[in-house]
């Protein structure tokens, strides 16, 4: 096999979307969808022709009009927004934008977390000798702020309730991580047995509130699966 052909294959990025559920719809009206995306799907299409599979082009193929309003990372479960209009999109996105949504998701990690609850702040920037990994970062990072409060322990785990004050990328798992506390199941940031307690990431987006277009408050729930 020639060179080129290795290192086409080499590239070739591994990715495996669950297919069914294909698309689960938590709440449809004329503004906006509520998804449930499951891990391992993308939110959005990679760059890579292999990685065209995600939530957005799948909601597309019956609502072509749909656009994206937030996110969340390939590995995490839970809650997403889709507008139907451009009105409702711009509405929305700007209270994403603005920071006055409420989100909260539950996460399993590694080891016992010794305080009841607590607030985060550490700043937070890609890691550019390690890509797309994050870090905290005191001289470049962007402020970042996670509240969190314990649910239960077990054994040698703790599950909580995260509260993203703030939405940076891969936010809650390096929060996780600076506290010594990793999400189980994370292929970033976990090792060991933190990484292979689980055959997923324990990470969902399982509340989100927000306002309709007209003002009215709107709050939804998607129970977590683990």
């Amino acid at each position: 096999m020639g060179s080129d052909m290795s290192d086409a294959l080499s590239e070739f990025p591994v990715y495996h979307p669950p297919l069914d559920p294909y698309v689960s719809i938590v709440h449809r009206d004329e503004d906006f969808l509520v998804l449930d995306k499951p891990s391992g799907l993308l939110s959005v299409p990679g760059r890579h022709p292999a990685l065209r599979d995600s939530l957005a082009t799948r909601v597309q193929e019956q609502f072509p009009q749909a656009q994206m309003i937030n996110r969340l990372d390939k590995d995490t479960s839970g809650l997403v927004l889709m507008s139907l209009n451009r009105k409702a999109h711009a509405k929305i996105a700007a209270q994403f934008e603005a920071r006055t949504t409420e989100k909260s998701y539950v996460a399993v990690v590694w080891g016992k977390v010794s305080d009841g609850e607590g607030l985060i702040d550490l700043p937070l920037a890609i890691d550019p000798d390690n890509k797309p990994r994050h870090r905290v970062d005191h001289g470049h990072g962007k402020p970042a702020q996670t509240r969190w409060h314990v649910l239960e322990y077990g054994e040698n785990t703790t599950r909580l309730r995260l509260f993203p004050l703030t939405g940076r990328t891969h936010q809650l798992r390096v929060h996780m991580k600076a506290i010594g506390h990793v999400i189980l199941g994370d292929e970033f940031y976990a090792e060991g047995p933190a990484l292979h307690a689980a055959d997923r990431l324990l990470l969902h987006a399982e509340e989100l509130s927000f306002r309709y277009p007209d003002g009215r408050a709107a709050k939804f729930i998607v129970p977590c699966p683990f």
